[in-house]
């Protein structure tokens, strides 16, 4: 079945007894993401419980076709349904997916993530049309629909905001879900300790100056050099910046590298898609951003965004220091763009 946008939240907020299958696609992978998780979510509430979620990929399927159906009929040793995520899938996964449909095993739910998908796309078709599955596009938000997320991120803060200030925020946000997110945080930690978020502190955090903040270990880690990636590194924990918000800033960079690159996969050009960014890339930066999205394919950028969210997963839950596992990921995440 094929799920509107206007219902797709609520749908996988509370998704019927009978689904065995969703797929979430579309060029907003920040939003991909948000809604797979939380899809998942009711089903397993800790996604980090290996006995209740199991993680593949389209290559070990690809390789293993009986792969998922081993996965969706292997039972908890502790109880409960199962959820397997298949990430970064695509068109060649159609027939298997398709015979799995027609004959599932065990009760797990299979939550499938992809990217951009045409109309016709076989994959897309598969999920449309089989009964007990479900096809969820994600899509950029439009104006509305920003403004009410931007209003209920900041509400869980306990925070409002105030018109002109709203209006700031959802010029500069919206280009991806998981973007707008990152922003929201930190807007939020930022105003933290006052019941309204004003123009001065979406300026403060979204403005030119935050925006050119770390950018060059980024643009570092994007461009494969790692001394440079190194010594921006050294001079970020001496100034005691955060390396979670680091890591953060990161993501957000890496995701909109991959926004581009989608588009362009799809016969799009680089600078159409860049100029769909928001906030937009800063002029300074445009030659090194552009030079970046020539230098990533799509599934290594899909890679470096997992070495970063692992590696604040560890700062956040281990006893791994911070500063490593930041540079770790940034560093591996640098390694992957000297590979074509």
């Amino acid at each position: 079945m094929e799920i509107k946008s206007h219902l797709a939240d609520r749908f996988v907020a509370k998704p019927p007894s009978s689904l065995i299958a969703a797929l979430i696609y579309g060029p907003d992978q920040g939003m991909v993401r948000e809604r797979a998780t939380a899809l998942a979510k009711t089903i397993a509430p800790d996604l980090n419980d290996p006995f209740r979620v199991a993680e593949l990929d389209e290559s070990s399927i690809d390789s293993d076709p009986a792969r998922i159906w081993d996965e969706a009929a292997a039972l908890s040793m502790i109880g409960g349904r199962r959820v397997v995520r298949v990430r970064g899938a695509g068109n060649a996964l159609a027939k298997g997916f398709e015979q799995f449909l027609a004959d599932p095993k065990g009760d797990a739910l299979i939550v499938v993530e992809a990217g951009e998908l045409a109309k016709t796309a076989a994959l897309r078709r598969v999920f449309e049309e089989a009964e007990n599955a479900a096809a969820i596009a994600c899509y950029p938000d439009n104006e509305r629909g920003l403004e009410e997320v931007v209003r209920n991120a900041l509400k869980a803060f306990g925070l409002s905001i105030e018109p002109d200030a709203l209006d700031y925020a959802v010029s500069h946000l919206g280009s991806d879900r998981g973007v707008t997110r990152s922003e929201l945080e930190k807007l939020a930690l930022y105003a933290m300790g006052d019941k309204t978020v004003t123009m001065a502190h979406v300026k403060a955090v979204m403005g030119d100056e935050s925006e050119l903040r770390m950018d060059e270990t980024f643009d570092a880690a994007g461009e494969g050099d790692f001394g440079a990636l190194d010594q921006s590194l050294s001079r970020l924990w001496a100034a005691g910046t955060s390396p979670v918000g680091v890591l953060r800033q990161a993501m957000t960079h890496f995701q909109r590298l991959l926004l581009v690159r989608a588009e362009m996969d799809e016969g799009g050009n680089a600078e159409g898609a860049m100029r769909k960014l928001r906030p937009p890339v800063h002029f300074a930066r445009v030659n090194a951003f552009r030079a970046q999205v020539g230098r990533w394919t799509s599934p290594k950028l899909e890679e470096a965004l997992t070495y970063l969210y692992e590696a604040e997963a560890l700062a956040k839950t281990t006893a791994v220091p911070a500063e490593a596992a930041t540079g770790r990921a940034l560093l591996s995440a640098a390694a992957l763009a000297g590979r074509k």
